[in-house]
């Protein structure tokens, strides 16, 4: 892997979690396979690095219990990623390949009922703020106190993060603008053109 590609700013890391908050979490200590989809919202320090991700799951997820035992996690975000074609870079004798994006993370899930509440909060809070009227969770009326009882908020510290920013960044320009020009994605198009901006390309 060219290191081009692991290097990446703080806001790198900020933006891939807010537009793809859906990621597996996974027991890499159980016994069987455990391992779950979850959206987690970013907890950052005064510097803008990552220090914990929050979020939630049903109390009958078997993660629950197996984080109770061994709270070591596993944590993958997918961000963008396509195939590119020799046909969008431009060159006939131009291998392709695919670009992505994605986040590998080390980190201690710190589970709790009274941590439910708050990490509820902070998803709707993200995925509603942008809404001309945002939903919040008291319009759920008597049903709000019930639901509680099925799912457990929790903190996931963070120990460690691997990301690959795999954008492009190795190729002439010439190429990288075709590619931006002719890929049929947006997303990816847009994370290719920021890493293109990026000092040093």
């Amino acid at each position: 892997m060219n290191p081009i590609f692991s290097q990446y700013q703080n806001e790198d890391v900020r933006r891939l979690i807010a537009e793809y908050p859906l990621a597996w979490i996974i027991s890499p200590m159980a016994t069987t396979s455990a391992a779950s989809l979850l959206p987690l919202i970013g907890k950052y320090d005064a510097g803008g690095t990552l220090i914990a991700l929050i979020g939630h799951m049903a109390v009958a997820n078997p993660l629950n219990a197996v984080f109770t035992d061994n709270p070591t996690a596993m944590i993958l975000f997918n961000g963008p990623q396509g195939y590119i074609s020799p046909n969008y870079a431009g060159p006939r004798n131009w291998g392709p390949t695919w670009n992505y994006a994605t986040l590998r993370i080390e980190a201690q899930i710190h589970m709790g009922k009274d941590m439910t509440e708050y990490a509820l909060g902070v998803l709707i809070d993200q995925c509603e703020k942008h809404l001309k009227q945002p939903w919040t969770a008291t319009e759920l009326e008597g049903r709000y106190e019930g639901l509680l009882t099925f799912i457990i908020g929790f903190e996931a510290k963070i120990d460690a993060l691997h990301a690959t920013f795999k954008l492009g960044q190795d190729e002439k320009i010439s190429i990288i603008n075709n590619i931006i020009d002719a890929h049929p994605d947006p997303e990816l198009r847009t994370w290719m053109q920021s890493f293109k901006n990026k000092d040093g390309l």
